[in-house]
C-alpha cells in the first residue's frame, strides 16, 4: 500500500476538508483519504497506484492550491502490531 501526503493550501473549515476529500475520491480510487485544515494537509491511502495529476488537477478545480506532493510505503498497523519485533 502506498500513503501520498499533499500540502494543500486553502482550506479554512471542516466543510473545505470535506470538498478536498470529495474530490480525491472522485479523481481516483483509494482506500482512505483525510484531510486537515488546521495541518493544511491531506492524506491519501490507496492499494496501487494513483494518477497524483489527476488529484492535483481535481483539487485545484474545486478552488484549492496543491504545493507539494510526497508519497511513502504505508504499512497498516493492526491492534496487536506492537508484538511483532
Amino acid at each position: 500500500m502506498k500513503k501520498i501526503i499533499l500540502k494543500v493550501d486553502g482550506m479554512s473549515c471542516g466543510m473545505c476538508e470535506a470538498h478536498v476529500n470529495d474530490a480525491v475520491r472522485k479523481a481516483a480510487a483509494v482506500k482512505k483519504v483525510t484531510s486537515s485544515h488546521s495541518k493544511g494537509i491531506t492524506e491519501i491511502i490507496a492499494n496501487g497506484d494513483v494518477d497524483v495529476d489527476a488529484v492535483k488537477k481535481e483539487i485545484e478545480q474545486t478552488g484549492y492550491k496543491v504545493l507539494s506532493v510526497s508519497e511513502e510505503a504505508y504499512e497498516k498497523k493492526g491492534l496487536f502490531s506492537f508484538l511483532k519485533k
